[in-house]
């Protein structure tokens, strides 16, 4: 199986789009040999971390819609609750806001106030948060167990955490193998030098291409090493002094670190199919 890239923008447009079409275009690549990169497979390790990631990067975006709403009430709600909850950190407002009782006897009643509801609301969407909560870190040991069971080697390297590296792997797919060399996996990345010269100028600029959450991985990877790694920040010290600006280092110790983590993935052996 060969992945396809969407048909000439040009064709398109003097031919139109139809599925017709694209099942032709597709044909005619595959058979003269311009598509010639091997698919993901999907029935390993790798796609079970894609899952969790999945549930994870959903519940990310619930916990903080939920925080975002829990703030938004307490700009709105009474001042005597408002001077109650103000100073706390966020840990302490969520464990005080989910400690609030619920009122729905009175609400029988038809004797709540606002202020009752704007409690009950608070502890609600505490609650909320907390459930969020555990439910990422849940996935995020989940995932932590399947890095160091299928690929412990990159839990070694300067920068690289089990976030960093799922996202890694899930670029790579459950078929290491189909990656063909360094440059290639550069280039999936989105981390591959893009020639911008003219005349006397010798210049190469960022791709703004592939993967862009593999890309945004390899970012963090350089920029934890510049923190901490005292080889990248002599590097870095070294390249100034030639004269390179920041961004240019920067394209450059992300392409450093596609290689390195290309040279680890290539040593994964392809995991039994489920």
């Amino acid at each position: 199986m060969f992945d396809v890239n969407w048909m000439d923008r040009a064709d398109r447009r003097r031919r139109g789009k139809s599925d017709p079409l694209d099942a032709q275009n597709a044909a005619r690549a595959v058979l003269s040999g311009r598509a010639s990169a091997r698919a993901k497979t999907g029935d390993g390790p790798v796609q079970i971390a894609r899952m969790y990631k999945l549930t994870k990067v959903s519940a990310v975006k619930a916990r903080t819609q939920a925080i975002n709403q829990l703030k938004a009430v307490l700009v709105t709600a009474d001042p005597v609750l408002r001077e109650e909850l103000a100073g706390l950190g966020n840990a302490e407002l969520f464990r005080t806001c989910a400690q609030f009782t619920d009122a729905r006897g009175r609400e029988e009643a038809g004797a709540e106030s606002v202020v009752e509801a704007t409690r009950i609301t608070l502890g609600l969407l505490a609650h909320r948060i907390g459930q969020l909560s555990e439910e990422v870190r849940d996935v995020e040991a989940r995932l932590t167990r399947l890095v160091e069971g299928h690929a412990p080697q990159l839990l070694d390297v300067v920068g690289i955490g089990p976030d960093t590296a799922v996202t890694l792997l899930i670029t790579v797919g459950d078929n290491p193998e189909r990656l063909d060399s360094e440059a290639s996996f550069a280039a999936l990345c989105g981390v591959s030098p893009v020639e911008r010269s003219s005349g006397r100028r010798q210049f190469r600029r960022l791709n703004r291409g592939g993967d862009r959450q593999a890309n945004a991985a390899l970012h963090r990877i350089v920029f934890t090493r510049l923190r901490v790694d005292p080889r990248t920040q002599d590097y870095y010290e070294r390249r100034i002094k030639e004269g390179k600006t920041r961004r240019e280092i920067v394209r450059c110790l992300k392409r450093y670190a596609a290689r390195e983590v290309f040279h680890l993935v290539k040593q994964l052996q392809p995991a039994p199919r489920s």
